[in-house]
């Protein structure tokens, strides 16, 4: 195994474990770390192919944890939102946006961990679904970074860690299928994207099963702390991609 294999497997293996434990947050490993060993139009497929692999594993072990109503709303509007994503994809304020988003859930995330909770809803929202499944949308078409909403709105909602998990996933995987058939569309679901993917099925199915065992273990604020904390990385990220964006 070459060194290159090698970083290119712990990579696959640090995100698939972070995505399985937490329910979102590979995005900021994946993709970034990837395009150090491969080529982006190789490293953005790889990523979404694990992607739905990893929803479709979680959905399968854990379907009746998933709030079926949620996710279908919040997919619904995720489509709605997905044609203004594009726009901004090719506008002249990405910039802007991105320090705009990254202010608000970098607000959202220290005002909930500094012991000051969220508004809590107490039953689905359909105005909170539709709006955060459309800034999801937003988020996904422009920046490929559909989690920070959905996170948001399931903190809302105080969603247990498993139902987190599970139900994330069963938005992730719809939500991916549709990424990963625009890829094909375009040409990009290549042989080197596939023989990547073969190569790294070993280590992905540990990393479920090593994540979906720390998910299991998780409970309540502790978990919600991981969530805050996960949510201001993406808005670092953010900031730092408005920087040199």
């Amino acid at each position: 195994m070459s060194a290159t294999t090698a970083e290119i497997l712990a990579v696959i293996f640090l995100a698939t474990f972070i995505r399985s434990a937490f329910g979102f947050g590979e995005a900021l490993v994946a993709v970034p770390l990837l395009a150090l060993y491969l080529p982006l139009k190789v490293a953005a497929p790889l990523a979404v192919l694990v992607s739905i692999t990893i929803a479709a594993v979680v959905v399968a072990q854990d379907w009746r944890r998933i709030h079926i109503r949620s996710t279908g709303w919040l997919f619904a509007s995720t489509l709605l939102g997905i044609p203004l994503g594009l726009l901004l994809l090719t506008s002249t304020h990405q910039r802007a946006v991105k320090v705009a988003l990254a202010i608000v859930i970098l607000a959202f995330s220290i005002y909930s961990l500094i012991g000051r909770k969220p508004p809590e809803l107490q039953k689905d929202s359909l105005p909170w679904l539709l709006g955060c499944g459309f800034c999801a949308g937003v988020l996904g078409g422009a920046y490929g970074m559909n989690g920070p909403p959905l996170v948001i709105y399931g903190a809302m909602r105080r969603w247990s860690a498993q139902h987190f998990r599970a139900t994330l996933q069963g938005y992730f995987l719809p939500a991916s299928i549709m990424g990963m058939a625009s890829y094909w569309a375009g040409g990009l679901w290549t042989r080197a994207v596939t023989h990547y993917f073969l190569l790294c099925l070993p280590v992905l199915f540990p990393a479920i099963w090593l994540g979906r065992v720390v998910n299991h273990r998780l409970h309540g604020d502790g978990f919600l702390r991981y969530v805050y904390l996960g949510l201001m990385a993406i808005g670092v990220l953010l900031l730092v991609q408005s920087t040199i964006g």
